[in-house]
């Protein structure tokens, strides 16, 4: 059947035709549809049949199944049905069994409980009478405290466990025989105690967690301990009484260590009787007892240490130190330029290294001061390590009952205690003031002192008998004091020192030093010549070129002091001549993340100082190329391609050649004048700077006359056009090549590259027709048979061009 849509639209149509042709064209439409209808159907009936014979499976599958279900409902009707019924009775009785087995067992463990406590009480009471055995009594008590409160206070125990002798509950009765205990072990403790009786003491303070009194037995344990450190710190102090033990270095560094070492000691040694009697963790209590002791006597070493060292004297004394030396240095130069930096060529004039060495007097002295900053880098370094051992302490207590993270913090009694005050107060804070001074004191001083090398020449003949580099005074002893100041301020093993003291290293290497080199360099030893185009005087050049080498050798030197301190602090300092253990920075530095905060302040230091050198490098060796090499190398490549003619033809070369061997001289001949005259114009002009020079300094600068001469190189290419043919183009190019040769030899090979316009435009030159077609061939040169062509098309054919008569 065609659906009702299309029959309605058949109608329709057959109502709107008005022809014959479109009535035929509707009744084919119709057959169409009649044919598909109907295949439709055949398909339809073909299926039905299968869908009959799996139904008629379907019900003869279900017949089945009931007969199975009602031989089912029958067995479990007749024969389980019994089986579930019993099985229930039983686990009722089961349950009901159990639950009285239960009770009784209650009971049991009632009774058992009540007569452990009569028996414990009766214990107690006749533990105290007659014998007074403290630990049998003890004992009693503490399987007592075992037995649940509940028990203990219950009307049953209330009941059975009174008797004649002891009429009273059980719970008043223990409670009492424990207060009586306390006292008891107490004072027979502080009398132990009194007696310095090691036996008895322990005897008595291993009973009280028996009887209860867990916190009492800590607090005049800790009590008895501090007593003996308070004893011991005030017998070291009064060792150096009246003499002249206290004038020691150490004396007061040796005293603070003693009392760390001492409390550390106690810790150690005593530590595993507490946890072993009172508990995991009980130990904190006593730590924080004896961190009070040890607020109070380290604070008197320290505060007796200020007081003899004069501390505050001395702080206000380098506070008023005005630097004269440094400050003038850096103001407008009244004399005219020295000749050479020697002593007596300091910036500062006779009045003013008087007037400095004056205030010096005046000042603090760098002795002194030295002495001050060794004493207190060795209490701060006893100090860390003795936190860092507290910390582990209380750490190892806490994490046995607490997720701990492994990164080691400072415990509260630590951080709260008034020593770390103190420490902040009268130790760091000085020490880095100090530290400061002591710094750029020394700076001052080694440029005050500041010496040359003597007999550096750029004369060749004259040997120099020095070694290099050659470097002023003022290098080694300001690295020197560098080395020296990092390694006492790691030492410390203090993130606030090394906060403090890393930074104003950079600030004063960077302008201090840094700035007294450059102003040397522009006021004393700037190379520039009397008068125009003449080159500046001998002396002035080697000066400055030291002063080139002074940067770039303590660039060198802070690189490897930061190194060697990250890589591996060992033998960080000596105590009383005893050398300190090794010590990476992470032993050093434990808590938190200091060590990665350590690192990068050193490694700020590192790249501060050799940016700002790097900067003055470069502008140095600027100046070198532009008032000593620029001026030279043009007339040296006049001098090598003087009399050269690259249009002679082949007879006129030989000609040329025979005279030359007549005469014995080579620089005739075509062949070897060009690179002869220009190597010894290039070796007068390098090797006397590339002896005074560092490696890397040269290195620089024979980039920067290279990338130069590259430039002068094309030019002379270039002034060839039209005079020259194509042999000459031949010699031309090996003139070229060993030019370069010999400018970059020993040196990187990155050097060529500043030739590969000069070699392109000769090999441009040498290209036989064929190659110069096929070069013209290719839409762009870019790249071309593998050569990445630095010169342009219209540069190539103007280099093609060059040559009067091709072949």
């Amino acid at each position: 059947m065609l659906p009702s849509n299309d029959h309605e639209d058949l109608v329709v149509k057959m109502d709107r035709v008005s022809s014959m042709t479109e009535i035929q064209v509707t009744l084919a439409n119709l057959k169409e549809r009649e044919i598909a209808v109907t295949a439709r159907l055949n398909h339809l009936v073909a299926s039905q049949k299968d869908f009959q014979r799996e139904l008629g499976k379907l019900d003869l599958m279900r017949a089945q199944l009931g007969s199975q279900t009602v031989a089912t409902r029958s067995i479990s009707n007749n024969m389980l049905s019994d089986a579930a019924s019993t099985a229930k009775r039983i686990s009722g009785a089961v349950q009901r069994l159990d639950l009285e087995q239960a009770r009784v067992k209650a009971t049991l463990d009632v009774v058992e409980q009540v007569a452990e406590l009569k028996a414990c009480v009766l214990g107690v009471t006749g533990s105290m009478g007659a014998p007074q055995d403290w630990e049998t009594a003890a004992g009693y008590l503490n399987r007592a405290s075992k037995i649940p409160k509940e028990i203990v206070c219950g009307s049953f125990a209330a009941e059975i466990v009174p008797s004649a002798e002891v009429p009273d509950s059980p719970n008043m009765t223990l409670d009492n025989a424990a207060e009586s205990l306390c006292g008891l072990f107490l004072r027979e403790f502080e009398k132990a105690a009194k007696e310095d009786n090691g036996v008895k003491v322990t005897r008595f303070f291993k009973l009280f967690p028996l009887i209860g009194k867990s916190e009492v037995g800590l607090d005049v344990y800790g009590r008895y301990v501090c007593h003996g450190v308070a004893s011991r710190a005030r017998s070291n102090m009064n060792a150096g009484t009246g003499g002249s033990q206290r004038k020691d270095g150490f004396f007061y560094a040796n005293a603070l260590t003693k009392l760390f070492e001492h409390i550390a000691q106690i810790i150690e040694h005593h530590g595993g009787l507490v946890e072993r009697h009172y508990g995991q963790g009980r130990m904190v209590r006593v730590i924080g007892r004896l961190q009070v002791e040890a607020d109070s006597q380290g604070g008197i070493v320290i505060d007796t240490w200020s007081d003899e060292r004069n501390i505050d004297r001395k702080l206000t004394d380098i506070r008023s130190y005005a630097f004269t030396f440094l400050v003038q240095s850096f103001l407008p130069a009244q004399n005219t330029r020295p000749t050479s930096i020697s002593r007596t060529s300091s910036p500062a004039t006779f009045d003013r290294t008087t007037e400095s060495r004056g205030q010096e007097e005046d000042g603090a002295d760098m002795k002194d001061v030295d002495a001050i900053l060794n004493e207190t880098a060795v209490m701060l370094g006893k100090w860390s390590l003795y936190s860092r051992f507290v910390a582990n302490k209380c750490k190892d207590a806490i994490s046995s009952s607490e997720e701990t993270s492994d990164v080691l913090t400072m415990p509260p009694l630590l951080t709260n205690s008034s020593l770390v005050r103190k420490i902040a107060d009268r130790l760091i804070s000085p020490f880095n003031i100090m530290t400061t001074f002591y710094f750029r004191r020394s700076v001052e001083k080694a440029f005050q002192l500041d010496e040359q090398q003597p007999d550096l020449s750029l004369n060749m003949s004259k040997s120099i008998p020095s070694n290099a580099p050659y470097i002023t005074s003022a290098v080694d002893d300001v690295m020197y004091i560098v080395n020296q100041v990092i390694q006492r301020s790691l030492a410390t093993s203090q993130r606030d020192v090394v906060a403090s003291v890393v930074p104003t290293i950079a600030r004063v290497l960077g302008s201090d030093f840094v700035g007294m080199v450059q102003r040397k360099m522009r006021d004393e030893s700037y190379p520039k010549g009397a008068v125009q185009g003449a080159l500046p005087p001998e002396h002035i050049i080697v000066a400055f070129l030291v002063l080139i080498n002074n940067l770039d050798i303590a660039t060198d030197y802070v690189k490897r002091i930061v190194q060697s301190r990250l890589e591996s602090l060992s033998s960080m300092g000596t105590t009383n001549g005893s050398e300190t253990p090794s010590n990476t920075l992470a032993d050093l530095y434990p808590f938190g993340h200091d060590a990665v905060f350590v690192t990068n302040a050193m490694l700020s230091l590192q790249n501060s100082f050799e940016t700002k050198t790097s900067e003055l490098i470069s502008d140095g060796i600027y100046v070198v190329f532009k008032n000593v090499m620029k001026p030279r190398l043009r007339p040296i490549l006049a001098d090598a391609f003087r009399d050269i003619d690259y249009s002679m033809t082949e007879d006129e070369l030989e000609e040329l050649s025979r005279d030359a061997e007549a005469e014995s001289d080579y620089n005739l001949a075509a062949d070897e004048a060009v690179p002869r005259r220009f190597q010894q114009g290039w070796e007068a002009l390098t090797k006397p700077i590339a002896r005074i020079l560092t490696e890397a300094n040269y290195a620089k600068l024979l980039s920067t006359v290279i990338s130069y001469l590259g430039e002068v190189l094309e030019k002379r290419i270039w002034s060839f056009y039209g005079r020259i043919n194509s042999l000459g183009t031949v010699r031309l190019e090996r003139d070229i090549a060993n030019i370069v040769s010999l400018v970059v030899r020993g040196g990187k090979y990155a050097l060529r590259d500043s030739f590969t316009r000069c070699t392109q435009i000769c090999l441009v030159m040498n290209m036989e027709e064929d190659e110069w077609e096929e070069l013209q061939a290719a839409e762009r040169g870019a790249l071309v048979d593998g050569v990445e062509w630095k010169i342009d098309a219209e540069e190539r054919a103007r280099a093609k061009a060059m040559i009067r008569n091709p072949i």
